[in-house]
């Protein structure tokens, strides 16, 4: 993409809630919370119910960090995720130290944070490990069975690895999406340019010459000469309006060249250019569906010819299989020194229909043909 700016990551109404998502499983420390009132009387209760709440405050940052999706998507930064867990898991021994046992109720929340900030091949040992410390703590307490402590530590893993893969995908999915929408904008760009290429570079080629001309009559003072110069000026004034009509038709996207249109011009231009045209007197045999591209064709080769060749003839050929324009100029076309603008556009529309541009020089002359598969 052009722009920088990073788009909002699909589920962004999710990620404005979060914290009341994540307030609601805070109900599960509800127990460590009430066995730490049981012994507010002594530090340890104090201290049990002030990290408790400390642990349900740094989860609940955690969960503001991850309102713009990134670490849904697994990719914060490493330190910022060290401190999310290190402060978590330095809260949750305190709570299993100065509450006992169900003070592992925070590990649930501990595996569901490393899930949310870390890759899932770094997650997975992090679940994994805790899964073994509370099998040990219950064990050396005998404080009963932890399967209901595990269930819930494995369910809310589960449950938040599923979430984040949504997310992550749904992200991939609408970044694609963009840069499929900003491909497409740069390729209209790319049809519009050639296409105002094509449609200027002839209108201002034809206006040039007959303004030359037009000018050399000038200087010949005979009625005669004076009488074609005014005729040269009008059709200056005529190809102007038609050359502005063009390009109001390119701007909305319409493409009206038509190909009796385009040898009219190609007659005109090349007698106000002193070059002998020899063109076809009908387009009956070429098909419906390639007479667009001919008609480009004989635009784009007339224009070379009258800028590049130096000829004193152009010839154009139809036939139901292909268009040529040829001259017998020095053979300086387009080719010479690569390709042009015209030249690539034409190809582009001949690839459309699966038809090739052919460019050779002659014996003397220059030869530009397009040929239907």
């Amino acid at each position: 993409m052009s722009s920088t700016t990073e788009p909002a990551p699909p589920g962004s109404h999710i990620g404005r809630a979060a914290p009341f998502f994540a307030g609601i499983w805070l109900f599960f420390l509800l127990e460590p919370l009430t066995e730490a009132w049981d012994h507010r009387d002594e530090l340890r209760g104090m201290l049990g119910i002030l990290t408790t709440l400390v642990f349900a405050l740094v989860y609940l940052a955690l969960w503001l960090g991850a309102r713009d999706g990134r670490e849904m998507r697994g990719r914060p930064g490493l330190s910022r995720a060290l401190v999310y867990l290190g402060a978590l898991m330095i809260l949750g021994v305190a709570m299993v130290a100065l509450i006992g046992p169900i003070g592992a109720a925070c590990s649930p929340f501990i595996a569901v944070g490393a899930i949310m900030v870390l890759p899932l091949r770094q997650a997975a040992p992090v679940v994994g490990a805790l899964v073994v410390a509370d099998l040990v703590l219950f064990h050396v307490t005998d404080a009963g069975s932890p399967a209901g402590l595990l269930f819930g530590l494995l369910a809310a893993s589960v449950a938040v690895l599923g979430v984040r893969t949504v997310v992550s995908r749904n992200y991939e999915l609408l970044r694609a999406q963009e840069e499929n929408a900003r491909l497409a904008v740069d390729h209209e760009r790319s049809r519009f340019a050639r296409d105002l290429h094509d449609i200027l570079g002839h209108s201002l080629t034809v206006i040039t010459v007959k303004a030359e001309l037009a000018g050399r009559l000038l200087q010949d003072d005979s009625p005669a000469a004076t009488d074609r110069a005014r005729a040269e000026v009008a059709d200056l004034e005529r190809l102007s309006r038609d050359a502005l009509a063009d390009v109001r038709r390119a701007v909305t996207g319409y493409r009206d060249v038509t190909l009796p249109g385009e040898l009219s011009r190609a007659r005109m231009v090349l007698e106000a250019a002193g070059i002998d045209a020899v063109l076809p007197g009908s387009v009956d045999d070429v098909p419906t569906d390639a007479r667009e591209l001919f008609a480009w064709t004989v635009r784009e080769g007339v224009t070379n010819v009258v800028r590049h060749s130096g000829a004193r003839t152009c010839e154009v050929r139809l036939s139901a299989t292909g268009a040529e324009v040829r001259d017998d100029g020095a053979g300086d076309g387009p080719a010479a020194d690569g390709p042009g603008s015209g030249l690539l556009g034409l190809r582009e529309r001949a690839a459309a229909i699966g038809a090739t541009v052919e460019t050779r020089r002659l014996s003397p002359g220059f030869s530009l043909q397009v040929v239907l598969a």
